[in-house]
């Protein structure tokens, strides 16, 4: 087997996602089929983009509720100034101007399979001969929280800025308690880089400050050796890192996280909660793997299982692969590809690579970095490790914290330019 190398998974926007195909070729045979997309991530964006890139012959409407998108990715340099909300914001406009892509500023009021249309916030509807839905990620309750006051910042934007407000005003000496939900979640490394960028924070600005890593899951999730040896060492004395502290509930006037390993009050109280598809997903039936949590979908074109003409990518999908913004990009264009084909009659290519792929900040000018690459498994009809895919760094380097940005700006430009 060719071996993959690092370069080619972390610096190649292709990633391996459409492999071996040629969809340039592909040309709707029917007058202009539509296609819609719902939501404007990563997945979404993606996926109308190529679309177009790939064919001239289909109608592309985008359907997303806000003007602007804010990244995720890289937005907890936010919280320690590195990066302002605005560094991180993406307009559709060239997804308009350069593809042809109309984008529809609504929400979605409901989605009727049988007639495939869509009925929009301000009543107008949208009929269409694919669907793709993208719609991210939902919170499940937890007893007690008030996320106006106790925030997630889990999905970029102001939640953010509030975060970063929140830790500028917390005394010298100061507790931060941040809450992370089981798996599986957004962005895996995620909550563990912001532990560390925050600890960086404080050690620099907030002298004699502490951490508290409240992990619902038995372990660090990903990269595990390395954010060890960032808690253990690195900021030994600043961060305490307690697994299996499942949360049971939160007072969010005194800021107090109830655990199953006790009860921990801070300054500034950081709750993750768990997460599933977006509501639009339950709304449409489409949650419907094991855990109801997630829509399972066939892996070759992320059609739904339950609704035909029904595609959903990005992090509402069932297939057991990461749940983040690069392989968001990656599903994308698989299930592009994949719509492409099927206008056509053909069959969704039978190989399909996707690659997963992150740098996260260790510290104010230091990162790591993660990589694997998943094939389609005919066998059991599943997306699987590539065997000796899988690459970490061993230490945090001020080299990988340059490479972060390139990758991040690769990633941005792939999906919205």
């Amino acid at each position: 087997m060719k071996q993959i190398t690092r370069r080619q998974c972390l610096r190649t926007l292709g990633l391996g996602a459409v492999a071996a195909m040629s969809p340039a070729i592909i040309r709707a045979q029917s007058l202009q089929p539509r296609v819609v997309v719902v939501g404007g991530g990563f997945a979404g964006a993606t996926t109308a983009k190529y679309l177009r890139h790939w064919s001239s012959g289909v109608d592309v409407t985008l359907v997303e509720a806000n003007s602007t998108y804010y990244s995720p990715i890289l937005s907890n340099l936010v919280l320690n100034g590195q990066r302002s909300l605005s560094q991180l914001a993406f307009s559709y406009s060239t997804l308009q101007q350069s593809y042809g892509i109309n984008v529809v500023q609504q929400t979605v009021a409901g989605v009727d399979p049988l007639t495939q249309r869509l009925q929009l916030g301000d009543g107008s509807q949208l009929s269409y001969d694919r669907l793709v839905l993208a719609p991210g990620i939902r919170f499940r309750s937890v007893p007690g929280l008030d996320s106006s006051r106790i925030l997630h910042a889990w999905k970029s934007g102001d939640q953010v800025v509030q975060l970063q407000q929140q830790l500028a005003a917390m005394p010298a000496g100061g507790h931060f308690v941040l809450a992370i939900p089981p798996k599986p979640y957004r962005c895996p490394p995620g909550p563990y880089e912001r532990a560390c960028v925050v600890a960086d924070y404080l050690q620099r600005n907030k002298p004699g400050s502490r951490v508290t890593v409240l992990d619902a899951n038995p372990s660090i999730v990903a990269e595990r050796e390395t954010f060890s040896v960032a808690f253990e060492q690195t900021y030994a004395g600043i961060v305490d890192y307690l697994p299996n502290a499942e949360l049971l509930s939160v007072d969010s006037d005194q800021k107090i996280a109830y655990t199953s390993l006790g009860s921990f009050t801070a300054d500034v109280l950081n709750v993750i909660p768990t997460q599933e598809a977006g509501s639009l997903i339950h709304e449409t039936g489409l949650a419907n793997d094991p855990t109801g949590r997630w829509a399972s979908v066939n892996p070759l074109s992320y059609e739904a299982t339950a609704t035909q003409n029904i595609h959903v990518v990005g992090d509402s999908q069932g297939t057991g692969q990461p749940k983040a913004g690069h392989i968001g990009n990656a599903e994308a264009k698989v299930c592009a590809d994949a719509i492409l084909r099927l206008l056509n009659g053909m069959s969704p290519y039978g190989t399909p690579l996707t690659n997963s792929a992150c740098y996260s900040p260790i510290s104010a000018n230091t990162a790591s970095w993660l990589t694997i690459v998943y094939r389609y498994d005919a066998t059991t009809g599943t997306m699987q490790p590539v065997p000796g895919s899988l690459g970490q760094s061993t230490t945090p380097t001020t080299r990988n914290y340059t490479r972060m940005f390139q990758w991040a700006e690769n990633l941005f430009a792939d999906t919205f330019s």
